[in-house]
């Protein structure tokens, strides 16, 4: 699917990023691997791993999505773009609100504008659970772009450029997420809790990055895709990682919810169900390649995927499992 391609991944240097560019190399052999992202240090950190000596199919571009003057000149010759860069801490983006509105909803056009400019052939944006009737500017950001991207079939559509998007849960030991804040502070002799029924989805990087893949190589242009994956509550996470310590409630914090949602009742019209994933169709007038999906089945119209009713479960000791893995 990917040899003999140009792929780009913008945010390029994250922890999604990364994983990724590791898979791709072993997997695949494509023409170009450009990692797209504004810092510099991360970037030169990756190429002692990655350096171009060694994968002499690897670029480094240094380059904001902010900034579409230089995603116009990174897309030339672009077959296929992930988009993975985002301003995505929730207690950031609510205290620098247009600083967010910028990378991600700002961002996301500029992504949009520069591939049908240049031609790209497919874009998938990554999204977040917190997209699904968002109470955080975060959410609300993603539900922005995630929207932008599904429209932008409709906006290139005399071009060849598609446009999907992916959505899926907390991803395990990534950057910013519970579990490395909670292996940080087990040394205290306690771990802080939000609220004893919380529950969240949550995803591998491994699996987040296969499927993401998996997805980029069947889209059509205008779906969103979501993974079925598991839940857990906040309480047995914190077991899972230190059994030892106890435990502190110490209040949820702003624009945090109980309990996250993938694919809310009003989106269940439009979503069909696949063995490992659900796909939400787009109500747009373009979209006749619904044969491509003919193997979905519709969902119930009061379905929702939320993480607190998700019969699939993890246990403590599959989560432990999981954090061997990192």
């Amino acid at each position: 699917m990917l040899d003999d391609k140009n792929i780009l991944i913008t945010g390029g240097t994250g922890s999604f990023g990364k994983k990724a560019v590791e898979i791709i190399l072993n997997k695949y052999k494509t023409r170009r691997l450009i990692i797209f992202s504004r810092d510099e240090l991360k970037q030169f950190e990756m190429s002692q791993t990655y350096s171009m000596s060694q994968y002499p199919c690897i670029r480094y571009f240094i380059g904001d999505v902010r900034d579409k003057e230089r995603l116009n000149r990174a897309f030339q010759g672009v077959d296929y773009v992930i988009h993975a860069a985002a301003m995505k801490q929730v207690p950031a983006a609510e205290y620098n609100p247009f600083e967010a509105v910028k990378t991600n909803i700002i961002g996301a056009q500029n992504v949009i504008n520069a591939a049908i400019d240049q031609g790209v052939k497919k874009v998938l944006a990554l999204s977040t659970d917190k997209a699904a009737n968002p109470i955080n500017l975060y959410g609300a950001t993603k539900l922005c772009s995630d929207k932008l991207f599904i429209a932008g079939n409709t906006y290139g559509s005399r071009k060849d450029t598609i446009f999907s998007v992916v959505r899926y849960g907390n991803v395990v030991g990534s950057r910013g997420s519970v579990i490395p804040y909670f292996m940080r502070v087990k040394k205290n002799g306690y771990l802080p809790i939000t609220d004893l029924n919380m529950t969240r989805f949550w995803i591998t990087l491994e699996q987040a990055v296969e499927f993401v893949l998996h997805c980029l190589g069947n889209m059509c242009g205008g779906e969103l895709f979501v993974p079925k994956i598991p839940s857990m509550n906040i309480m047995d996470l914190a077991k899972a990682i230190a059994p030892e310590c106890e435990t502190r409630i110490v209040g949820i914090r702003p624009g945090e919810k109980i309990h996250e949602l993938m694919i809310s009742r009003d989106d269940a019209r439009q979503t069909l169900e696949l063995d490992s994933f659900y796909v939400i169709q787009p109500q747009y007038n373009y979209w006749t390649r619904r044969s491509s999906w003919d193997n979905g089945r519709k969902v119930a119209d009061n379905f929702e995927y939320d993480s607190g009713t998700n019969p699939w479960r993890l246990s403590i000791e599959e989560m432990r499992e999981m954090l061997n893995h990192l």
